[in-house]
C-alpha cells in the first residue's frame, strides 16, 4: 500500500501528512470541484453538532437510537415524577 501525501501552504509553514490508499480515496471522494485536500478536512473536522453524525449509523441502527432515546426520556420523565411527588 503506497501512502498518498498532501502538501498544505499556509502562512505558518508547510505540513506533509502519509495517509492509506483507502483514506486518500475516501477523502477524494469528499472532495468539492476545486478544493483543496486541506479545505476538505478543514470542512469535515469542523464542529456541526448533531449534523455530523449524518449517514453515519444504517436505518436500523438510527430507529434504534431513536427508541433508545425514547426510553430514557420517558425513565427520566417518571424519576422526575415520583421525585415531585416526595416533596408535596
Amino acid at each position: 500500500m503506497r501512502p498518498h501525501t498532501d502538501t498544505h501552504r499556509a502562512k505558518l509553514g508547510t505540513k506533509n501528512i502519509a495517509i492509506s490508499d483507502e483514506a486518500y480515496q475516501r477523502l477524494k471522494a469528499l472532495k468539492k470541484p476545486g478544493e483543496s485536500f486541506t479545505k476538505v478536512i478543514e470542512r469535515m473536522t469542523r464542529s456541526k453538532g448533531v449534523l455530523n453524525l449524518s449517514g453515519i449509523l444504517t436505518k436500523a441502527e438510527a430507529s434504534r437510537v431513536g427508541e433508545v432515546v425514547k426510553e430514557t426520556r420517558r425513565e427520566s420523565s417518571r424519576r422526575l415524577r415520583r421525585t415531585s411527588e416526595r416533596l408535596v
